[in-house]
């Protein structure tokens, strides 16, 4: 089965979040004898795009068109359809985030596809084509069977290793209609430096156990010597103590770190509900009854204001001698 990859692209610069995404689908691509096709959308330069033969591409198709850098959802559908078509692709692979969520089940209705949102594991074709994937808010999991001709899979963030298999990808202009946007974006505001969330694999979070913005200095100290991103608790950023770009969570941003440190957060279901997928949970909380306890790989019963300092010069010196 041929595989075609839609790559994400900011700026210029191939995201994380598709890298991933090409790493998974060239792994499956092998198991399956085929080869892996990336479609890439809106300003970007070969050098840039041919680098995704890194992860497993073979080839990279271009569409090098400035309109492509705003993102329309029916727009982008329309364009892996026909990327779809032209390569007679029969799976489609893509990052589990805001682009594909928005992408995925248009394209499926699109090109009659069956879909599986948010895979952690590699297709299963041992009997059928069976797709594991997270279900009722990370509690457990599920295994799903595409029957269908065609097949769409979009990838839970740091649900797979990205690793590097050498190799460059030959960069192909890729010529399609392009309609005219359907939605206007009149103001966008961008993270200035930082590490976004969704890209993150380590994160340091924190919540009203803080008891003010003017103590989130230790947080950002702590993220700055790990090269971590941060975040925090929804009441945080409800009350304007952080930016609501930063909230984790079911109503938030859901995340998959591979490290993911809470410090003063009780651990509601909802916040729990969003950082479950995270690989390693470190909680730190003065109340040892904390929720959030239960849920984590280690955890330290103490005043935040007292173990992060320490937790921040330790992890000084380690960084210095080592």
């Amino acid at each position: 089965m041929s595989v075609l990859v839609y790559i994400e692209l900011d700026g210029g610069k191939i995201k994380k979040s598709s890298m991933e995404a090409t790493a998974y689908a060239a792994a499956y691509a092998k198991s399956a004898g085929s080869s892996v096709t990336a479609l890439a959308l809106g300003l970007a330069d070969s050098a840039e795009l041919a680098s995704l033969g890194e992860y497993g591409a073979s080839k990279v198709l271009h569409l090098n068109n400035a309109q492509l850098d705003k993102f329309d959802a029916q727009v982008v559908t329309k364009l892996i359809a026909d990327a779809v078509a032209a390569e007679g692709a029969s799976v489609v692979v893509m990052s589990h985030n805001y682009a594909g969520k928005h992408i995925s089940g248009r394209l499926s209705a699109r090109i009659n596809a069956g879909m599986v949102a948010g895979a952690n594991g590699l297709p299963d074709t041992t009997n059928g084509f069976v797709v594991k994937k997270g279900c009722f808010s990370g509690k457990g999991f599920g295994y799903f069977n595409i029957t269908s001709d065609k097949k769409i899979l979009s990838i839970a963030p740091n649900s797979f290793t990205v690793e590097k298999v050498g190799g460059t990808a030959s960069v192909e202009a890729f010529s399609a209609e392009v309609p005219a946007n359907k939605i206007t974006v009149n103001k966008q505001d961008k993270m200035e430096g930082g590490i976004p969330l969704t890209e993150a694999e380590l994160v340091v979070s924190a919540g009203r156990g803080l008891k003010g913005p003017e103590n989130w200095g230790m947080v950002e100290d702590m993220a700055g010597i790990l090269g971590a991103a941060t975040a925090c608790s929804r009441p945080v950023s409800d009350i304007g103590w952080r930016p609501h770009h930063e909230h984790v969570g079911q109503t938030g941003i859901a995340i998959a770190p591979n490290l993911y440190i809470a410090i003063g957060i009780s651990g509601a279901i909802q916040h729990l509900a969003g950082v479950n997928q995270s690989k390693t949970i470190v909680v730190i909380n003065k109340d040892p009854e904390a929720p959030f306890f239960k849920a984590a790989d280690y955890g330290i019963v103490g005043d935040a204001f007292e173990v992060i300092p320490q937790l921040n010069e330790a992890l000084k010196n380690h960084k210095a001698n080592n």
